[in-house]
């Protein structure tokens, strides 16, 4: 359970999808094979089958396309701000995998928050470090370690409180694992809304980037509220103060459904308040 809860926690999600460059230089497959060929050899050597046509792949054979953050900061006073950030940013829908990677995890180095995930560390975490050393990348803020667990943050350490796995927390084992879709519903929360995590490789290869975007600020959007359940249930705040916080997330969503290109914030917003209400 949740030991502390600093004065900055980001509650993420990273999405994927398989890399045809990556296929081709395990599977020795030719050049001229296109994306598309070289996407069911990757399938086919994962295990596909009829029923199962696109297997999970090992997640080195894929590269990030977006990630998804919900940024909470406490002041000294006690007052609460939150920001929901995404990569890629509008306007830089074409950038690339290094990039976004970089980004965030340079952020987070310097901003040393509490990270929050679902399936995190078995996932989300190992992918951004196996595809970060496929870049190449410098990330000397996020990978450096404290001598001792208690002499600053890492993010490294199992355990650590600043690396908060949910499912971990709450999942189980075997069969009775929630996914999050599952544990968020029971707690009257926006689970899966239209697209699920199969659907993210089809708009990938439409080069529909934006609606993966879309998808992703909605599971980091959970996450988050899962999260405040889990700081209201440990003691970190008190009742009066959790309703608080989740009227500051529905009034940010309220000011950004106003925008027409945030139609899936609206949506999500009247989901969140159906369940509720229910």
């Amino acid at each position: 359970m949740l030991k502390i809860v600093p004065q900055e926690v980001w509650a993420f999600d990273a999405e994927w999808v398989p890399d045809p460059e990556s296929g081709r230089r395990v599977y020795g497959l030719p050049a001229s094979l296109s994306d598309a060929e070289v996407l069911k050899h990757m399938w086919k050597k994962g295990g596909a089958t009829d029923e199962d046509p696109q297997p999970y792949l090992k997640t080195v054979l894929c590269r990030i396309v977006s990630i998804a953050s919900v940024i909470r900061r406490q002041g000294k006073d006690g007052s609460v701000s939150l920001k929901l950030h995404s990569l890629p940013m509008p306007g830089a829908m074409d950038a690339t995998e290094a990039d976004i990677i970089s980004r965030f995890l340079t952020a987070l180095g310097k901003a040393k928050p509490q990270l929050v995930g679902y399936n995190s560390q078995s996932s989300d975490i190992i992918i951004l470090m196996q595809r970060a050393l496929a870049n190449s990348l410098y990330l000397p803020d996020f990978c450096k370690r404290p001598a001792k667990p208690w002499e600053g943050v890492d993010y490294f350490a199992r355990g650590s409180d600043y690396n908060i796995d949910l499912k971990e927390e709450f999942g189980g084992w075997g069969r009775a694992t929630p996914s999050l879709h599952e544990l968020a519903t029971v707690c009257r929360i926006p689970g899966k809304i239209g697209t699920d995590g199969q659907d993210v490789v089809d708009l990938w290869t439409k080069g529909d980037i934006g609606r993966i975007v879309q998808y992703n600020e909605c599971d980091a959007l959970t996450t988050y509220l899962v999260w405040l359940r889990a700081a209201l249930m440990a003691g970190h705040l008190t009742t009066e103060d959790f309703l608080k916080e989740e009227g500051q997330l529905e009034a940010m969503l309220r000011e950004k459904a106003e925008s027409s290109e945030n139609d899936h914030l609206r949506h999500y917003l009247e989901v969140w308040q159906e369940l509720r209400a229910g």
